[in-house]
């Protein structure tokens, strides 16, 4: 049997790490290649930030999945202490007796092998199966490949592999920017988000793609509006932009759903919901929303609220609040009558653009036939006390 190895941090595995275990599974077809995530990196500490162990063994799963033939083992993690290679191959001929092991690795890493734990131990018992990290490396890995050869009786074979030049180091610090992910693979890129590991926030134009995914084509304008007037609005009135962008792209992302997967996902997240809400898809979509906003995306409590009352509103709102539910009912998309008096007020006093707007929210219900839900007529009655005790503070002043 043929085994080959690739061993690291993997803190996080990024599409580098892939492309070499894929050029290794190429080259030496082996029967198994073990992906071994280190729990303790003998050689270097993990930075504060990093994934725990079990965090990096299921991203590693996602990584590698496409691989053939590999499997991610978790025998370091398991072992405890310091991750010695010396420790692993023992531990794989004792499990494989007679198993030909190869041990993939980069170029700076033969090129310090003289400095591994055991590392005659290790040159004795298995052929090590050199990838370069940087091109134009074949010389200096062909000429210490020798080296070790005479010194030790070492086996090299090179593996032919095309380097994308990254870091897991680079790509730490990346993530809380909201960059790197044209690094990683999509679903291990997605996992980190969902976690939050490594403080990762995710890219807009990733979270436009995965929300738009998510909707009814004929829904995209209203959403991609209902963002870009969010901006505006938090611009206008000292908001955080980029919370805005988020509850401007997620506001919807549910609203596709009929009642059945509506409720389902109420019992899955534990939402409550009152009669009125169990019969109201327009309701329902801004609560579960909310939560898969909070579960795909690890968005913020301000953000998950602001998702949470885009569609009713409610007293005592917050100004990231007031501004998702004035985007989505003023977004450039939207035409009916009083929108555009609704907009003008929306820039000059957007208390008072929330008074109005829950007024004609109210009116187009009660038109309707139908009995206005009871936390939008108090958010009504509220603003309505706002602005009037602000237009008496006005008053005082002149």
């Amino acid at each position: 049997m043929k085994i080959a190895v690739y061993g690291g941090s993997f803190n996080p595995p990024h599409l580098g790490h892939a492309e070499a275990a894929a050029a290794v599974a190429e080259a030496l077809k082996p029967d198994k290649l073990l992906i071994i995530p280190a729990g303790i990196p003998p050689h270097k500490e993990l930075d504060a930030n990093s994934a725990d162990a079990q965090r990096r063994m299921l991203l590693s799963s996602l990584a590698f999945e496409d691989i053939p033939n590999a499997e991610i083992s978790d025998m370091e993690l398991l072992r405890g202490g310091k991750s010695y290679s010396s420790d692993t191959v023992e531990e794989l001929l004792r499990l494989y007796p007679d198993a030909e092991i190869y041990f993939a690795m980069g170029t700076d890493m033969l090129l310090s092998f003289e400095k591994w734990h055991r590392f005659e131990y290790l040159l004795k018992n298995m052929t090590l199966a050199v990838f370069s990290r940087d091109g134009g490396e074949d010389g200096k890995i062909a000429g210490h490949a020798e080296y070790l050869r005479r010194s030790y009786g070492a086996r090299t074979v090179l593996v032919r592999h095309e380097p994308k030049p990254m870091s897991s180091t680079e790509i730490r610090s990346l993530l809380p920017q909201r960059r790197g992910r044209e690094l990683l693979p999509d679903k291990v890129y997605a996992e980190i988000i969902r976690n939050g590991d490594y403080g990762a926030k995710p890219e807009l134009q990733w979270l436009r793609e995965k929300a738009y995914a998510m909707l009814k084509p004929k829904r995209i304008p209203h959403v991609r509006g209902c963002e870009e007037e969010a901006v505006r609005l938090a611009e206008r009135w000292g908001a955080d932009k980029t919370a805005a962008a988020e509850a401007g792209i997620l506001h919807d992302i549910t609203k596709k759903l009929l009642m059945p997967d509506q409720l389902i996902l109420c019992e899955k997240y534990d939402i409550i919901n009152d009669n009125c809400e169990k019969e109201n898809l327009k309701l329902l979509h801004a609560k579960t929303g909310a939560a898969v906003a909070r579960d795909l995306f690890n968005v913020s409590d301000e953000v998950c609220e602001a998702i949470r009352w885009h569609t009713t509103g409610k007293p005592h709102m917050s100004l990231l609040e007031k501004i998702i539910y004035m985007a989505d009912y003023i977004e450039p998309n939207r035409d009916f009558e009083g929108v555009d008096k609704l907009r003008e007020l929306a820039y000059k006093n957007l208390d008072e653009a929330m008074l109005l707007g829950l007024e004609m929210s109210l009116e187009d219900i009660r038109s309707s036939g139908y009995e206005p839900y009871i936390v939008t007529a108090e958010a009504c009655r509220w603003f309505e006390e706002t602005v009037k005790i602000s237009g008496q503070g006005q008053k005082g002043i002149t």
